[in-house]
C-alpha cells in the first residue's frame, strides 16, 4: 500500500478492497444478528455486553467503510507477453 498526501488517500490492490468489502459485510450481518438476540436475554448485564459487542461490530465495519471511501483501487498491471 502506498501513500501520497493525505489528501490523496490511500491506493489498495482489487484483492484486499475486496477482503475488506467481505469483512465489513460479515460484521453488518453479525451485528443484526446479534441484535435480534438480545430480546433472547434476562440479565441485564448479559444484554448491556451484548449491546457493546454489537455498537463495536458496527463501528469496526464503519472505520472499514471511511477507510475504503479514502482509498482507490489500484489499477492492474499489464501483462507483457514475451
Amino acid at each position: 500500500m502506498t501513500s501520497g498526501t493525505d489528501s490523496d488517500g490511500f491506493e489498495i490492490s482489487p484483492r484486499f478492497r475486496q477482503t475488506i468489502e467481505a469483512r465489513i459485510t460479515r460484521l453488518e450481518r453479525d451485528a443484526q444478528q446479534d441484535e435480534a438476540m438480545v430480546a433472547q436475554l434476562t440479565d441485564g448485564d448479559h444484554v448491556r455486553r451484548h449491546m457493546r459487542l454489537v455498537a463495536a461490530q458496527r463501528a469496526e465495519a464503519r472505520r472499514m467503510r471511511d477507510f475504503l471511501d479514502r482509498s482507490r483501487t489500484r489499477l492492474p498491471r499489464p501483462l507483457i507477453t514475451l
